[in-house]
């Protein structure tokens, strides 16, 4: 019996790390997040359009093939309804 409770003692002490850390995590997430908000307002104040920035960090977060390819049908799609 004693082995049992000494196992469950270290399982709960290392499930309370994983938690602890979990939630070390999410406070610094949240951090990030505000920093981010505080940047594009900043951003915004100065005359910069946020809107297109964040497209912009979009669009560098991907492939270049895939970004290429995609706007090659947004090309041929917007010709075909004479939007070019």
């Amino acid at each position: 019996m004693a082995d049992t409770t000494a196992a469950y003692a270290v399982t709960a002490d290392e499930l309370r790390q994983f938690i602890e850390r979990f939630e070390q995590l999410e406070a610094e997430k949240k951090d990030v997040a505000d920093q981010q908000k505080d940047l594009m307002a900043e951003a915004k104040g100065r005359g910069y359009d946020t809107r297109v920035m964040r497209q912009i960090v979009a669009l560098r977060k991907r492939k270049p093939d895939e970004l290429a390819e995609e706007e090659a049908v947004l090309e041929v799609y917007k010709s075909a309804l004479g939007m070019v």
